[in-house]
């Protein structure tokens, strides 16, 4: 432990010798992924599929996307590619910049030369090797560099719901993870190894397994975990002295609680980037430390010449200039408006059983905008309402909707959260909605086994009464959405989108977007081309505030009444105080920096 807290003041005062270096290299790259190489790949992403008339990549069409647009796939691998050579020239100006700051001969220039220089250590052939090196140091990486690039780079939330559903799956699931960290943790040398003995890929991660042997991997862990609880305690310890002083700033007369709490999150968001870079600082300078001693590190710094200096302050300030009104605008209250609201599969905190009547009338009492339900069609071509593929779960039977008439699934009981209630077919629903003034919000789900007219038949049957009571459709199946707009324009169609690729396109007249990947840029420029995006499945409190910050129209939900009261606390009247407190639970899942 003394050793962790020396090395935390040696590297904590090797930042403060060279924090405007440390500041430029971090806040560099950073502010190039945001502005730059995210929506620069984002509409190369998106070009692709739009020349191949391809709208997403999903699970449903990636076979066809294989097997029938094989210069789509070449296009996105030479893309993969390329950010996989950006990642690694990002990283390699990071360890190199932090070899070079602090020695009397540093020059940016020189920096950029030798990161060069240690780009041509990568081969093709090596490729394949540095994408498994970077799925298994990720985790770690992100700790030491923080940057929305990386943040782009995970599993949907959805698929990790489902895979910790069964206990073999979580044990099977923490066990992968487990060997992943050891061997993330025993690789993590290898690009220092790379730019500081210019050994190349296979060489550096043979050189670092070795100097993780026998238990001294551990000495890393424990230091970065160290590291981390500490830098994370004095960031809390600073947002809270913040919040503390809006709580007494808010006692000001007339507008100067509104001066001081805009400048106040200012400040909070300055010192947050400031805090960022030193914490990824001093943990990079926990892996580096035995390749470069800290000594050499030392010496006083040559400051950046001033055109890159004046570059930088520039960008900085526009940037700054951007985040000020932004502030103000968010302290006003100015264009925080209440999401559409929107129970998922008509259940809020386990009220019944999802997708039955019983549930939806306790539901449609807290007045949901929405409810969102799904319907499977049936052996005789009717429409039922259930979500599952197989009854099993629900119902005990082990079928599917589509082996079963409507009449025999009508005739079933479906149990869940302690009540029990009949499985409804979606005329008996229609009604119940209709009765209670509900809007529905109806998820068309698709199978292999589904007839050929059955978007025909769901539009000839429900189409006038689904625009009469102002419900709106959305489908898994982006071929059912574009069909379903073919057969009737005038429905609201929208598309459910697991995974957030590229930019929002497509006939489709909003987006159901998995929460966990997605971000206020697709939501802007949805709403540019005046489609809503909806958010699900949002359950948790502080996501909830997210998801508003980033001004998604709508939030789907499980939990209705902590939705209603997270809505009424981010949008209603409160004080400056409370304002920066929801800023700041935001703040930790967001990521990036903030324009």
């Amino acid at each position: 432990m003394k050793n962790a807290y020396r090395a935390f003041r040696q590297y904590s005062c090797q930042f403060r010798k060279n924090w405007l270096e440390y500041l430029i290299l971090f806040g560099g790259l950073d502010i190039l992924n945001q502005f730059l190489v995210i929506p620069f790949f984002r509409w190369i992403t998106t070009f692709v599929l739009q020349a191949g008339e391809i709208p997403f990549i999903s699970y449903q069409n990636i076979v066809i996307i294989l097997t029938h647009h094989p210069l789509v796939v070449v296009s996105l691998l030479i893309e993969l590619i390329c950010l996989m050579v950006i990642i690694y020239g990002e990283f390699m100006l990071l360890l190199t910049g932090f070899r070079e700051i602090g020695l009397p001969e540093f020059s940016w220039r020189r920096m950029f030369r030798q990161t060069k220089e240690t780009l041509s250590l990568l081969n093709f052939g090596s490729l394949i090797l540095l994408l498994g090196y970077f799925l298994l140091i990720i985790p770690f990486a992100d700790i030491i560099f923080r940057t929305p690039l990386l943040a782009k780079i995970q599993v949907p939330q959805f698929i990790v719901d489902y895979l910790t559903r069964n206990a073999w799956l979580i044990g099977g699931l923490t066990l992968f993870y487990l060997l992943m960290t050891m061997i993330g943790i025993r690789l993590i040398l290898t690009m220092p190894l790379m730019v500081y003995q210019h050994l190349r890929l296979r060489a550096a991660m043979s050189q670092s397994w070795q100097m993780t042997s026998k238990l001294r991997w551990l000495k890393f862990l424990i230091q970065i975990v160290l590291m981390t609880i500490i830098v994370g305690s004095i960031t809390v310890v600073f947002y809270l002295m913040i919040y503390i002083l809006q709580v007494v700033l808010d006692l000001l007369p007339g507008k100067l609680s509104l001066i001081t709490a805009i400048f106040n999150l200012s400040i909070l968001q300055l010192g947050g980037e400031v805090l960022a870079v030193w914490a990824g600082t001093i943990i990079l300078l926990v892996v580096v430390n035995p390749l470069t001693s800290i000594s050499e590190l030392a010496t006083t710094p040559e400051h950046p010449s001033r055109g890159l200096l004046t570059s930088f302050m520039l960008v900085f300030l526009v940037i700054g200039l951007a985040t000020l009104a932004n502030n103000t605008f968010y302290m006003m209250g100015t264009g925080i408006k209440r999401p559409i609201t929107i129970s998922h599969r008509g259940v809020t905190e386990k009220n019944g059983v999802q997708n039955t009547i019983p549930a939806m009338e306790k539901t449609s009492k807290l007045k949901p905008d929405y409810i969102e339900m799904d319907l499977h069609e049936t052996k005789d071509h009717r429409f039922v309402v259930m979500h599952d593929e197989n009854l099993k779960d629900l119902t005990g039977v082990n079928k599917t909707p589509h082996e079963l008439t409507l009449k025999q699934l009508t005739r079933l009981t479906a149990r869940e959260n302690g009540y029990h209630a009949k499985v409804a077919s979606f005329d008996q629903y229609l009604a119940a909605a209709e009765k209670y003034h509900q809007k529905l919000l109806i998820e068309i789900k698709t199978t292999p086994h589904d007839s050929k007219q059955m978007l025909q038949n769901f539009n000839r049957r429900y189409g006038k009464r689904i625009l009469q009571d102002h419900d709106q459709v959305h489908s898994l199946d982006y071929s059912a959405v574009t069909k379903l707009k073919n057969i009737n324009p005038r429905l609201t169609v929208l598309y459910i989108q697991p995974y957030n690729l590229g930019n929002p396109q497509g006939v489709a007249d909003g987006f159901s977007m998995e929460y966990s990947t997605l971000n206020q840029d697709f939501i802007t420029q949805a709403q540019w081309q005046h489609k809503p995006v909806y958010a699900w499945t949002v359950n948790d409190t502080d996501l909830m505030k997210q998801t508003m910050y980033n001004h998604a129209n709508g939030i789907i939900t499980d939990n209705l009444g902590e939705l209603n009261a997270a809505i009424k606390d981010f949008t209603g009247k409160q004080s400056y105080a409370n304002r920066i407190l929801n800023y700041i639970i935001v703040v930790p899942t967001s990521g990036g920096i903030e324009p």
